[in-house]
């Protein structure tokens, strides 16, 4: 039977690349170590790493194994810290996973009504570029409770919190923001566009909605950054894409809304039932989420 220690044995290794780091990091001797991985191999019928004279490399059976060895190692922690704040031994803390955008346009309501629900228990983000890179976080054991699009196909219980709408961002004296006609995205076919750096989700969502006008959009400049885009298009350098929750109130652009409109759907998803401290932040981050796309 497979046991955590040998799973810690193996991430271990593949995070240090070597044997030695790992029987060091762990305070181990080296062939307690090796021992530890041949029978591991035993029992999952194959080799999982390739061992060459100065790297470590993780066979397909390894590649295929460590996902799931992170994730059983990351469930274990959780457990942990759950039983723990059961029995009053320790404050915790919540872990969230998101999308870099989220941070800026909901998660401060969030994270000020928990602070004053549970002060003594502190909030861990992760905070990702891209909705697949989210997902996959989640499913290796990364957080408690994931904010974001939610995925197909997950096994886990998904609690949609609503939808949120994205706005087209222009400078304050473009010529298209005094037309009073409805906003069709395919008036900015000929523009030169604030585009989001490849790997960044939003890249994607604003490619698909130009396609569905039927253009490809031309990038003037493209960003990192989520919250650098709509301040480049306020800036003149050409139109943007941005959810309209991570608009400032005292923003100096423009924002148009799109017919038909843009709008992507929103959950709060979690792998098992949480513990009751998730539980709590679950309800104050659907709460205050909601709310917010409601405005």
């Amino acid at each position: 039977m497979v046991t955590l220690r040998q799973l810690e044995y193996l991430v271990t290794i593949v995070d240090q690349g070597s044997f030695t780091r790992a029987a060091e990091l762990l305070h181990v001797t080296q062939p307690a170590l090796s021992h530890q991985i041949r029978v591991l191999e035993r029992q999952l019928g194959g080799p999982l790493l390739e061992r060459l004279p100065r790297l470590i490399r993780l066979t397909p059976a390894g590649r295929a194994m460590l996902p799931h060895a992170r994730a059983a190692l990351a469930e274990t922690r959780r457990a942990e810290q759950a039983a723990r704040r059961t029995a009053g031994t320790a404050n915790g803390e919540v872990e969230l996973a998101t999308l870099y955008g989220y941070s800026l346009g909901l998660l401060p309501a969030v994270l000020r009504a928990w602070r004053r629900l549970r002060p003594d228990v502190g909030v861990r983000l992760f905070e990702h570029r891209h909705a697949d890179e989210l997902r996959d976080a989640m499913a290796a054991g990364q957080a408690d409770l994931a904010l974001g699009p939610p995925p197909p196909d997950w096994a886990g219980p998904v609690h949609p919190v609503g939808e949120e709408e994205f706005v087209v961002v222009v400078a304050a004296d473009d010529p298209v923001a005094a037309d009073p006609a409805p906003f069709r995205l395919s008036t900015l076919a000929d523009r030169a566009w604030v585009h989001y750096a490849p790997g960044n989700g939003l890249a994607d969502l604003l490619d698909q909605a130009c396609a569905a006008a039927g253009f490809q959009p031309r990038p003037a400049v493209r960003t990192e950054q989520t919250a650098a885009a709509p301040l480049l298009a306020a800036a003149g350098l050409g139109p943007t894409l941005a959810a309209a929750h991570v608009i400032p109130p005292a923003f100096d652009g423009h924002l148009l809304h799109p017919t038909p409109p843009i709008r992507r759907p929103l959950a709060v998803w979690t792998r098992t039932d949480p513990d009751p401290l998730t539980a709590a932040f679950r309800t104050v981050l659907t709460r205050e989420v909601t709310a917010r796309l409601a405005v």
